[in-house]
């Protein structure tokens, strides 16, 4: 088996490379742009090993994905690669939708006049958009974007699905929950506390904290898509969910808890545009086809996730310079206290 993986260099791409890797017997190819959140240090557990290549180059690309096809002919790619966070969507939406839809389609042509034998698409929650309790979203639920970003990969998941309704191309595509874990770039919800708490900074809470989130360990994420990868049926959605829904006020706190910091770092600030308060997944249908269910409880997975950066300053410290700290300050900085 060889695996095309896209964004392998990001937080989830490369938990997953490092799975597969680990654990099966799979050659894997990386392609991946490099952007700001891509990192290669991520991959020093793999860089030496015969199964894995990397290849930098952009999904937008037709002649670097379609050589890239020709010269590895993997039996699958799993499309990761993405613009993923919210506020750099709302900051500048051009970036997110030329990658995760133009990018999207690029692949999928390209897979298509290859014949490559299985394309799993990963996505997210977000499509489903804000849900009020006790609504959970099921893969029949209808997508309501809210985001550009959100709205992205809602267009990139119909796209990816129509190449199998109409090309019959084996298309497989995950939504799954908010996910943590080492590795993961310090400007999403949990990194980005734990970095500030670590360095006894203030941690910036958009509005009243109380927007829910079902939280998934990377590497339940990772064996879902395995699962679905080994055992979906073409043409199917999957969503992949955590089954821990917390408040991010809560959560917030349970970070300063482990670090053994108090909760006066708290500093809520004006909530960002169009907000979604709530994302709620049912993952039956995997559970129900694959046998996969998420494994570790938030608790050990947040004390681990925390030792993990106490004992990586030096990652942390690089991925947070340059282009980081400039976006940093410009979404952060300049944020008046909420009233």
């Amino acid at each position: 088996m060889k695996l095309l993986v896209t964004g392998g260099a990001g937080f989830i791409g490369s938990a997953f490379i490092r799975m597969a890797i680990a654990e099966t017997d799979w050659r894997v190819v990386n392609f991946d742009k490099l952007t700001y959140a891509g990192n290669l240090e991520n991959l020093a557990p793999v860089e030496g090993d015969e199964r894995y290549r990397f290849v930098r180059a952009d999904i937008c690309d037709e002649r670097a994905v379609d050589a890239a096809l020709a010269e590895e002919t993997p039996d699958a790619i799993v499309h990761f690669a993405a613009e993923s966070h919210v506020d750099r969507s709302i900051l500048s939406p051009e970036p997110v939708i030329q990658t995760n839809f133009r990018g999207t389609f690029t692949l999928l042509e390209a897979a298509r006049r290859r014949g490559i034998g299985r394309f799993l698409h990963v996505s997210t929650d977000e499509v489903y958009g804000s849900l009020e309790p006790p609504l959970a979203a099921t893969e029949e639920f209808p997508l309501n974007p809210s985001s550009p970003y959100s709205a992205s990969k809602a267009g990139s998941d119909l796209l990816a699905r129509s190449y199998f309704v109409t090309f019959r191309l084996p298309v497989v595509v995950t939504r799954a929950s908010n996910n943590y874990g080492p590795y993961q770039f310090p400007e999403k919800l949990i990194p980005l506390m734990v970095a500030n708490a670590l360095e006894d900074r203030p941690l910036p809470v958009y509005g009243d904290g109380m927007q829910i989130r079902d939280w998934l360990h990377v590497e339940d994420h990772c064996r879902g898509i395995l699962a679905a990868l080994g055992k979906g049926r073409d043409g199917e959605i999957y969503n992949i969910g955590g089954n821990r829904a917390l408040p991010n006020s809560e959560v917030v706190r349970k970070v300063l808890a482990l670090t053994g910091k108090p909760e006066t770092l708290i500093q809520h600030v004006a909530d960002r545009p169009g907000h979604d308060r709530r994302y709620a997944l049912v993952s039956d249908k995997l559970t129900g086809e694959t046998g996969w269910r998420p494994e570790m409880e938030f608790e050990t997975g947040l004390a681990d996730t925390i030792e993990w950066y106490r004992a990586n300053p030096g990652w942390v410290a690089r991925v947070r310079s340059g282009e980081y700290r400039a976006y940093y300050e410009q979404n952060y900085g300049k944020r008046t206290a909420a009233g």
